[in-house]
């Protein structure tokens, strides 16, 4: 038990004595600065300015344009321009779509591949559209009966809040 007194005494005195930083002139030995410091103190000072060091660098980054060159980082700029993009390009590949339809059903017409009596020109845009599958959308029992008790709870608080 004395020796772990002994070791945090020798802890204690090696961290809070007093020592002595001075700058000197090299030539005249005249001291030009001098502060009287402890280990503690360069602890904390150290740990002190590393964390504002990390702070500052943190919000510089998250908060200007740096951030952009980081990896997987994009600027809000780029975002809209790739999103306005892809909607332009889907909406070329739709118009392509119609475009080589059409030309296909003028191919079989000049070709006679087509009789004149079932050509609809109507035909020609519904050829290529992509059909959306019909969606059974009728309620399941189970939210029926969630549809109910909360019509239920609805009717009592409309009941309390009149009385």
């Amino acid at each position: 038990m004395s020796g772990k007194r002994l070791k945090r005494k020798k802890l204690h005195n090696k961290l809070f004595i007093k020592n002595r930083l001075v700058i000197l002139n090299e030539d005249t030995f005249e001291e030009i600065f001098s502060m009287k410091l402890n280990l503690m103190n360069v602890f904390v000072v150290a740990t002190v300015g590393a964390i504002i060091l990390i702070s500052v660098t943190t919000f510089i980054i998250a908060f200007t344009p740096l951030r952009e060159f980081i990896p997987g980082y994009s600027s809000s700029k780029l975002k809209k321009d790739a999103t306005e993009l892809a909607l332009k390009s889907d909406s070329l590949t739709i118009a392509l779509k119609k475009n080589e339809a059409y030309i296909l059903s003028i191919q079989k017409v000049l070709n006679g591949q087509l009789e004149y009596a079932k050509f609809n020109k109507d035909s020609i845009l519904v050829y290529n559209e992509d059909t959306v599958p019909q969606v059974k959308l009728s309620a399941s029992e189970k939210e029926l009966e969630l549809r109910k008790q909360v019509a239920k709870e609805e009717k009592k608080q409309t009941s309390k809040k009149t009385k």
